[in-house]
């Protein structure tokens, strides 16, 4: 199967589960092309050449890229005549706080509701913090939300919260539903 796999990331951490997801996916026997969604030039002529569609893109202020919520809704009818997931990234899915669990799905719904595109399948997927991308402020706000809910961090290491095993078994199950 021929998938494309387009994300926005603001600090790595999506551009990371990205390539993961693309590597994983030629292992198990797929074609894949990786594309950044601000370096795509014609995502109508993109879309075409392919079986399937992946989109990722992390959460930042309550809502995903903007580059990627353009591209969504640009080719939202194409998007919805084929195979797709999303993978939302974000801290929160880190956490089982009930609140940041709402608001996640608070996020995706309004992302669909803006885009009018419905994924097929759906995995949140825990994010990262990234000291050493972030500047001063954005460091000590992060330092200040960690704080909040208690976790224990290290401002001058970075520290990883994705699951790559439970990100395998999704993308075993959605490659699976896709090819049907």
């Amino acid at each position: 199967m021929k998938i494309l796999i387009i994300y926005g990331t603001t600090d790595g951490q999506t551009r990371k589960v990205s390539r993961f997801v693309a590597d994983y996916l030629v292992d198990i026997g797929h074609s894949i092309e990786l594309i950044h969604v601000a370096e795509s030039e014609d995502p109508d002529a993109e879309l075409s050449r392919f079986d399937a569609a992946l989109l990722a893109g992390s959460i930042h202020m309550g809502k995903f890229q903007s580059a990627l919520s353009e591209f969504a809704r640009k080719n939202s009818a194409a998007l919805n005549g084929m195979k797709t997931a999303f993978l939302s990234v974000s801290l929160s899915a880190a956490g089982s706080n009930e609140s940041d669990w709402g608001g996640l799905h608070d996020c995706l719904s309004n992302f669909t509701e803006e885009t009018g595109w419905n994924p097929d399948h759906v995995e949140h997927v825990a994010g990262a913090l990234r000291f050493e991308e972030y500047d001063y402020f954005k460091s000590l706000a992060m330092r200040w939300i960690a704080a909040k809910r208690e976790a224990e961090v290290d401002s001058k290491q970075n520290k990883e919260y994705t699951d790559w095993e439970a990100l395998k078994v999704f993308l075993d199950d959605w490659a699976v539903s896709a090819d049907t």
